[in-house]
């Protein structure tokens, strides 16, 4: 059995400062989804309650950016986000995407990982017929046994609330994730390197320090932590393994930048595009390129 993954479903910057990083992903020029509070479930078969957090996503079609707020700190918190920022805010979500989370949990629990079973979410959004309610399904993997990343697997079910079209063209050109970098922890890479070929069910291939997987229109790539300035130099490592970099697949990568630099930010110039630090962007590493 496999766990059928055909993409990545979505990447999350974690804050409690959800006002701050709205603004800031605005002044990159993405366009954001209005704000939306979270139900979630907190075991498999329970219903959803509303949580302490809410989201705003920069959406693509295929696969999108969220920006996750913890928004009241009194409020449940059924999938333990405030213990998440507890330990460090920024990029810390991974979920990839399947059409069937049954059968994504069976695949990942016969593989000897530890899940949470099927949880499910629901949020009211806002579309051009009125309130509607977005609902999914998705298993987490159990945290500890994947310190480079919360890891999850997810099921639309109402993909059309979500992906919805007058969201999908932004200021910056944006058209999509064109991968996810994470770092890890050199005693641990080969570990981890492994325990993603048997999620994705695929073989890795090799490009210079990275190894990579191609998950649908995107790349799932892993650097040991020794290997990591030469494409991070000088970037903050808030953990020994962790989420560090997405790179952005825009229409034209000098308008881009000029929009992203008129808001503000600084950026350093890559081989096919430009780079924003984890330090200006809310602890996610971002490059674009065309």
């Amino acid at each position: 059995m496999t766990a059928d993954i055909s993409g990545i479903h979505h990447v999350g910057i974690l804050t409690r400062d959800l006002d701050g990083l709205e603004s800031r992903y605005r002044s990159f020029g993405f366009t954001l989804s209005p704000r939306s509070r979270h139900l979630l479930g907190a075991e498999p078969g329970r219903p959803p309650v509303a949580g302490c957090t809410a989201n705003l996503c920069a959406l693509f079609g295929d696969s999108y950016l969220e920006l996750l707020g913890i928004v009241d700190e009194s409020a449940p918190d059924p999938w333990r986000t405030k213990a998440m920022a507890d330990e460090y805010e920024g990029l810390r979500l991974l979920n990839l995407e399947t059409s069937d989370a049954d059968k994504a949990d069976r695949h990942l629990t016969e593989a000897g990982l530890r899940t949470s079973g099927v949880l499910e979410l629901e949020r009211d959004v806002d579309t051009e017929d009125g309130t509607r309610t977005v609902r999914a399904r998705a298993v987490h993997l159990d945290p500890r046994a994947t310190p480079e990343t919360y890891l999850g697997i997810a099921q639309h079910l109402t993909r059309e609330y979500v992906h919805q079209p007058r969201y999908l063209r932004h200021p910056n050109g944006a058209r999509g994730l064109g991968s996810v970098l994470l770092v890890v922890e050199d005693a641990a890479f080969a570990a981890v390197a492994d325990r993603y070929r048997v999620i994705l069910d695929r073989t890795p291939e090799h490009e210079g320090p990275l190894t990579l997987f191609t998950v649908g229109p995107a790349r799932l790539e892993l650097v040991r932590a020794s290997d990591s300035g030469e494409l991070l130099p000088d970037e903050p490592a808030p953990a020994a393994s962790y989420p560090a970099a997405l790179t952005i697949r825009v229409d034209d990568v000098t308008a881009a930048r000029e929009l992203v630099e008129d808001g503000g930010a600084p950026t350093i110039s890559t081989a096919d595009g430009f780079f924003v630090s984890a330090r200006d962007a809310y602890g996610a590493g971002l490059f674009f390129t065309a």
